[in-house]
């Protein structure tokens, strides 16, 4: 057992290294995910929660749910070297990296479809109604205080 194992932290720790919330932790606890130690009404946690914490953030960003997350974290043994905890998080993980490199695509094509609809809509604005497109009301202004000098604004001298 080395001294970080022996280590502990408070929730506000846990929470700035992982940037979650009280809240969070404290809803994790209730699903059964951490087990931190009691100092009265004060969350110790250890190593051992900082490390699951550590899977669960990286779980829920991944897209697991709290379920799956749970049920892998329940199959650490440290003795072991966490083989079987591998081999069932292994495939999970290759099916969620296929299921982001599909959404990823998915997000690819949907943007270029908007971009061929915005291109689409400034041409035919420009060509039909110019004053319409974004930026039409500056240059417009432009326009009308270069046309009407009575309308322009003097030129102001440097102080």
């Amino acid at each position: 057992m080395t001294a970080d194992d022996l280590r502990t932290y408070s929730i506000r720790q846990l929470c700035r290294e992982f940037g979650a919330t009280a809240r969070a932790l404290r809803f994790y606890e209730d699903k059964g995910l951490l087990d931190p130690a009691r100092k009265g009404q004060t969350r110790v946690y250890s190593s051992k929660d900082r490390a699951r914490l550590k899977l669960i953030m990286r779980g829920r960003r991944i897209g697991f749910t709290l379920a799956e997350i749970h049920e892998m974290i329940d199959l650490y043994d440290r003795k072991e070297h966490n083989v079987h905890q591998m081999a069932v998080a292994l495939p999970r993980h290759r099916a969620r990296v296929e299921a982001l490199k599909q959404q990823l695509e998915d997000i690819k094509g949907a943007i270029e479809t908007a971009e061929e609809a915005c291109d689409w809509m400034e041409r035919t604005l420009a060509e039909h109604r110019p004053d319409l497109l974004p930026g039409a009301e500056d240059y417009a202004r432009l326009l009308q205080e270069r046309m009407n000098p009575d309308h322009a604004r003097p030129f102001q001298t440097r102080a």
